[in-house]
């Protein structure tokens, strides 16, 4: 049951996310030494995690996908997985100086290497923790 309202919840959230990204009045000018082939929408996001259209997309994407599979167990499972392990790789990528705008399309750099890796944390708990404790919040197994 936690693992499915954790889906939900973090659906929510990186909708909100990604839609709030969208939005100019929130948005601060974008750092000068990090030039982006795909400009639209770059800028700050409450001055604090750099985006840009295509970033918006991606936490839209998985926001919808978290908000659609939240009802099932097994799916939800999956999404806390994929999700660890796509945005541990985001958070990697923002460390190095080489990748930290994915070849120019996205802007991984700041304070999105922890906005990421917390995100990978706490998908990691829900979709790789035994299923006992995530769904009764105990340590014991299943027999």
């Amino acid at each position: 049951m936690r693992t499915r309202y954790y889906a939900l919840v973090m659906g929510i959230f990186l909708i909100a996310f990604g839609i709030l990204g969208f939005v100019p009045g929130l948005m601060a000018p974008p750092i000068a030494d990090a030039p982006l082939r795909v400009g639209a929408g770059y800028g700050l996001l409450y001055a604090l995690f750099p985006v840009n259209v295509l970033l918006n997309l991606v936490h839209l994407a998985f926001g919808v996908w978290g908000v659609v599979v939240w009802r099932s167990f097994g799916a939800s499972r999956v999404f806390a997985r994929t999700t660890a392990v796509v945005f541990a790789v985001l958070a990697v990528m923002g460390l190095l100086p080489v990748l930290r705008t994915t070849f120019g399309l996205m802007p991984l750099y700041g304070h999105d290497i922890w906005l990421h890796a917390l995100i990978a944390i706490v998908s990691a708990y829900f979709g790789y923790a035994p299923i006992a404790a995530v769904e009764t919040g105990t340590t014991a197994r299943r027999p």
